[in-house]
């Protein structure tokens, strides 16, 4: 009596080569397309976000005879920080946010803010400079918020050496009514473009200029724009919210 052997089916190694191969090749290729859309959704959250907070500072500033949501200079001469965050716990109720502020605050929250510049949020000169990995949203000294209010008080200070001077030019004291380039003056934008660095396109500089970023401006659009940063201001010690822009960019600090 003869056996007789019948071959299993299935992949020879060459055939299981070729296969993960291509399968490597589709991954490359798909996940820079994914990469983009999960940046693009990202942008879309952030743009309606900063379009609701816009509303809400709106409908304050009617019942507040036009003017704006600040805490006033009063307290920024113990917290600049709050003429930039103070907003929030004024607006808040108007945009259906309400109670002791959190994190879970999701209104308030920018899907792409992962990281900001330790060195802008600390005086303390032994810090190195590099990102820190939290949200902006987590951080109570910004009231968990990932956006940032146009609050500059129109002052310019200098700091104790008198090697720094820091202007602020904003909407703090000033009735909305009163701004004479609405479509171009900034209202509510990310946290990081005050400074400026990018959550929705980041360098490993800590802030750059041409960082972009999403603002909202007084007239009600929003943009995702560049903001320019002056190096050689101030010694290169500067933050882009110090200055209006020159000419060719969209947007401006100043009411004016």
């Amino acid at each position: 009596m003869h056996a007789s052997f019948k071959p299993a089916n299935g992949f020879t190694l060459v055939e299981l080569l070729v296969v993960m191969t291509i399968i490597a090749l589709l991954a490359a290729l798909l996940l820079p397309v994914v990469s983009v859309a999960k940046k693009s959704a990202q942008r879309t959250t952030c743009l309606n976000n900063l379009r609701q907070i816009n509303m809400g500072i709106r409908m304050y500033a009617d019942d507040a005879h036009d003017a704006v949501p600040s805490p006033g200079l009063a307290t920024a001469t113990t917290d600049v920080l709050t003429l930039y965050s103070g907003y929030k716990s004024l607006m808040k109720s108007y945009v259906g946010v309400n109670g002791v502020a959190s994190p879970q605050d999701k209104l308030f929250a920018c899907p792409a803010d992962r990281f900001y510049p330790n060195r802008i949020f600390t005086n303390n000169p032994g810090y190195s400079w590099q990102f820190v990995p939290r949200s902006l949203h987590d951080e109570p000294f910004l009231d968990y918020s990932s956006y940032a209010f146009n609050g500059g008080n129109n002052v310019t200070k200098t700091n104790k050496d008198k090697t720094i001077t820091v202007p602020r030019p904003g909407l703090t004291g000033v009735k909305l009514s009163a701004v004479k380039h609405p479509s171009r003056t900034a209202l509510i934008s990310d946290g990081s473009a005050p400074c400026p660095w990018s959550w929705h396109e980041p360098s490993r500089r800590l802030w750059f200029n041409n960082a972009k970023n999403m603002v909202s401006f007084v007239d009600g659009h929003v943009s995702y724009i560049k903001i320019y940063w002056d190096s050689s201001f101030n010694g290169g010690k500067s933050q882009a919210f110090m200055y209006d822009p020159p000419a060719g960019y969209d947007y401006q600090w100043s009411p004016n």
